[in-house]
């Protein structure tokens, strides 16, 4: 039967050899934004039927920036971000598992 310890160690290494997978990741967020584009005589002049605009949004030296996404980009886009999430999802789950060695080790002769 295996011990805790060595599920942890398996899980982690699991892990670590997940993220060589994410190096195109991307940081922030995917925002899909519907609006009107302010010509009088567009399908969009009512309010109601918008135009799609997607935006990546990302702190760049600690300001929000915001930055087009191009519609034949977005599905790349969307997985690049779904990847950096997944990596912090990863990386929290390594360090809870370091933490909890940390401290059986600490705590044994």
């Amino acid at each position: 039967m295996p011990v805790a310890g060595d599920r942890d160690l398996a899980t982690r290494a699991r892990l670590i050899c997940s993220l060589a997978t994410l190096d195109e990741m991307l940081p922030g967020s995917f925002v899909q934004r519907k609006r009107a584009c302010g010509r009088p005589n567009c399908h969009c002049a009512d309010g109601k039927n918008l135009h799609v605009q997607y935006q990546l949004s990302v702190l760049v030296d600690g300001n929000p920036k915001v930055f087009h996404v191009p519609a034949r980009m977005v599905e790349q886009v969307r997985q690049q971000v779904a990847m950096r999430h997944r990596f912090d999802a990863a990386a929290a789950t390594i360090c809870d598992i370091n933490l909890r060695r940390f401290l059986q080790q600490k705590e044994s002769p």
